[in-house]
């Protein structure tokens, strides 16, 4: 069954053809620390939609060539359980009730406020977990702790700032702990990124993220094995 990215920080589906909104969708999302795939017509949306997993989508209703409504239906009855958020200027009550009835999730009117849209996104993942699956704890590496819903990280008790790849990066790690895992993967999980740009991005990210969780503690938690990637483990 397909659905959420468990295992990856959390993705979701943009689709909406007014390109400012969409705009305004993928970066207000990317700030956020999502991964955001965006597509400006039915057609590619739905591709998208049947072909990725996805933790949330969000999808407008009048679309060129495939409407809103049709990519609820085909997603729905091939068995894809990723919650939907329908985004439409079309606000009468009928029209969320039929929303509703195709299989969408919530139903958010324009204009809106990004920082609603964004709370919303967040109940959702909160009711029902990843994928559509029971809702998930904080996750705990030695004495780590990583909150996904609350977006908050502590160490021994002690509150850890991020910022939004930071946070990424770590959960990333954290839903793998033991596991080497290299840059290209890095790459395509927290920075979406299907090709390698040949920078040290990622090297970077890892010593900001490093300072940050092992600086003032006798064991560390994020190891470097050179040619190989990085592991986070705490023994």
């Amino acid at each position: 069954m397909k659905g959420g990215k468990c295992g990856k920080f959390m993705k979701v589906l943009v689709i909406e053809d007014d390109k400012k909104i969409a705009s305004f969708l993928t970066n207000g999302f990317s700030e956020s620390g999502f991964v955001v795939d965006c597509a400006n017509d039915g057609l590619k949306g739905l591709e998208l939609a049947l072909s990725q997993t996805y933790d949330v989508a969000i999808i407008d209703l009048m679309l060129p060539r495939v409407d809103g409504l049709a990519i609820i239906e085909k997603m729905r009855s091939d068995k894809i359980t990723t919650p939907v958020i329908i985004l439409s200027a079309k606000g009468g009550v009928n029209d969320r009730i039929e929303g509703l009835q195709k299989g969408g999730d919530d139903y958010v009117t324009k204009p809106f406020s990004f920082g609603e849209l964004l709370a919303r996104v967040h109940a959702m993942m909160r009711r029902s977990g990843p994928g559509g699956t029971t809702e998930q704890g904080p996750l705990v590496v030695g004495n780590l702790e990583l909150d996904p819903w609350k977006r908050e990280v502590q160490r021994a008790g002690k509150i850890i700032p991020l910022h939004a790849r930071e946070f990424a990066l770590l959960e990333y790690l954290m839903r793998s702990p033991g596991r080497v895992l290299s840059k290209t993967a890095i790459l395509e999980n927290v920075y979406d990124y299907s090709f390698d740009p040949q920078t040290n991005v990622v090297d970077v990210l890892v010593h900001r993220l490093r300072k940050k969780v092992d600086e003032g503690f006798n064991k560390k938690l994020i190891h470097t094995l050179r040619g190989m990637g990085y592991v986070l483990r705490a023994d």
